[in-house]
This record gives structure tokens, sequence and C-alpha cells, in this order.
């Protein structure tokens, strides 16, 4: 494979790719800016070992990816950062709310791998399977933890009308 013709199947393969990945990358950081910045970082990588990748299944190396920085960027932001003063906050009852803004606040209140969990399952569509290959884990795992995060959207999002929420009510 020339160099170009590396070129030209990667762009292609960003080109068609990318807001799915986005997506994925938004739902897993739950910031619009940070998902942009996390795919953009797997995406350089992803190039680096274009040749190799190509020939397999480039969206699942490229989700595992995600997955992975996402995991580093989690860890290393997990550092408490000590200030002087504490900043000044919103109110969130004044702050306008968005549709599916319940649904983000609860996605986020999961932890982080029940989070990625409900996100490759529901989001990107993959089996049971799948989730576990993905994320390096048992099947079991994977069952046990989805179980956990839908009995805690469950709870979180009771308040709600059940009509608006069907998706979770199964």
């Amino acid at each position: 494979m020339s160099d170009t013709t590396k070129d030209l199947a990667y762009a292609a393969f960003v080109e068609a790719a990318w807001s799915r990945h986005l997506g994925v990358a938004t739902l897993l950081t739950g910031n619009p800016h940070q998902a942009e910045e996390l795919l953009q970082d797997c995406l350089v990588k992803l190039y680096v070992r274009w040749r190799r990748v190509a020939a397999g299944d480039p969206d699942a190396y490229l989700r595992r990816m995600l997955v992975n920085g996402n995991v580093s960027r989690w860890r290393r932001r997990r550092r408490e950062l000590l200030t002087a003063q504490t900043p000044d906050r919103i109110d969130p009852a004044s702050a306008p709310r968005e549709p599916n803004e319940e649904l983000r606040r609860a996605l986020l209140a999961l932890s982080h791998q029940q989070r990625t969990i409900v996100v490759l399952r529901y989001f990107e569509d993959l089996t049971e399977k799948s989730v576990a290959a993905a994320l390096g884990c048992t099947v079991g795992t994977v069952k046990n933890q989805h179980h956990r995060a839908i009995r805690r959207l469950r709870e979180l999002l009771r308040h709600l009308d059940p009509r608006q929420n069907t998706e979770i009510a199964r």
C-alpha cells in the first residue's frame, strides 16, 4: 500500500466514521468539546497504525481507543485540585434545560464503566460479547454492570413521565 493510497483510505474512513464516533465519544465523556478532543487524539494514533488496522475492523479498533483514551483522561482528571477560592456556581434551576438533559445527567451519574457499557450497548448497538471484547472483561461482568446501570438509571429517572423514557422502562 503506497502512502497516497494509505492516506486516501484513511481520509475516507474518517469522513465516513466521524459523526458516529463523535457521538460515542460525546456519550462517553459527557462533554462535546472533550469528546472532539478525545476523538481527534485517537484518530491521530489510528493514522500511525493505519496499515495494520485497515485490514481488520477499524471501527472496532477506534471504539476501543476511545474507551481506553477516555479511561486515561478520566483517571488523570480524578486527581483533586486544591484552590484558594471556591468557584462561582450557576443555580441549576435557572439554567436552561435541553430535552434530554435529565438523561444526560443520569448517564453522568453512573460509574465510568457502567456508562461505557450503556453507551456501547444502546448507542453502538453492540452485543454483550462485543462489549466485553471492547472493554477487555468477561461477558458476566458486562451483564452485571449493565443490570446495575439500568437499575440506577431507573432510580434517577423515576420522577419523569414513563411515556418519555420507554427505552429505560423495559
